[in-house]
């Protein structure tokens, strides 16, 4: 063990001294693709330059000039034409059409449901006789209907102030699926109400009272006309 230490001690002073060792020169000053062999030693290598990678350039590309023709004959005159500024469009929706037929600005007519019966528009509790749930459902509907109707009016202020200041008439088409089951005086009491209170009228104000009696099957319905009494 310690004679291969001291050999290669010997080996290492020699190749940093450049002494020749055993016929063999050993240079410090070792070039890439030389090989450094050591006696009594099987280990021998190779140094090799590592290869360098350079980027390849390339050349500026010159400035290309473009080259511009007219085959306009310079004699013709050719006339512009004429640009015409576009409007926006309109913005505002079309008006959709009225289900129903505009109100006039002195009346107003509406097709409602047909009220229900008397047995079914009141209700005795405690001895006292009120309206029942579905005479109070009726007069909601009514209500809501009179204020589409108002709202599809552009005069609804003007007619409202006329019905509220004039004497009116009232004019109710009841049109029922029979003729013998129900009769107009037990419709006209909540139609009327219901119709007052979607309008913000007082009743009292209705002198008079035409009823009419249809029949129609397929279609039940009460068709309401309110306008200002007449003078006579």
């Amino acid at each position: 063990m310690r004679t291969r230490r001291s050999f290669w001690s010997a080996c290492t002073i020699a190749w940093r001294s450049g002494i020749p060792v055993n016929g063999v020169v050993i240079s410090p000053n070792l070039k890439s693709g030389t090989s450094r062999t050591c006696p009594r030693s099987s280990i021998s290598c190779k140094l090799e330059r590592m290869p360098t990678f350079r980027r390849p350039t390339r050349p500026p590309s010159p400035t290309r000039t473009v080259r511009m023709t007219s085959y306009r004959n310079p004699d013709k005159k050719v006339a512009m034409p004429r640009i015409t500024p576009r409007t926006a469009p309109n913005s505002r929706m079309p008006a959709s059409p009225s289900p129903h037929p505009p109100t006039e600005s002195h009346a107003v007519a509406l097709t409602l449901p047909v009220p229900p019966s008397v047995n079914h528009q009141y209700a005795t509790v405690n001895g006292r006789r009120l309206i029942s749930s579905a005479g109070r459902a009726y007069k909601a509907q009514v209500g809501q209907l009179v204020w589409l109707k108002l709202a599809q009016t552009a005069h609804r202020a003007a007619l409202l102030a006329r019905l509220q200041s004039e004497w009116l008439a009232l004019s109710i088409q009841f049109y029922f699926t029979s003729a013998l089951r129900r009769d107009v005086d037990g419709g006209l009491k909540i139609a009327q109400d219901a119709l007052c209170e979607g309008l913000g009228i007082n009743d009292n104000r209705i002198v008079e009272t035409h009823l009419y009696k249809h029949i129609d099957k397929n279609n039940p319905r009460i068709e309401v006309h309110l306008t200002p009494a007449s003078s006579s």
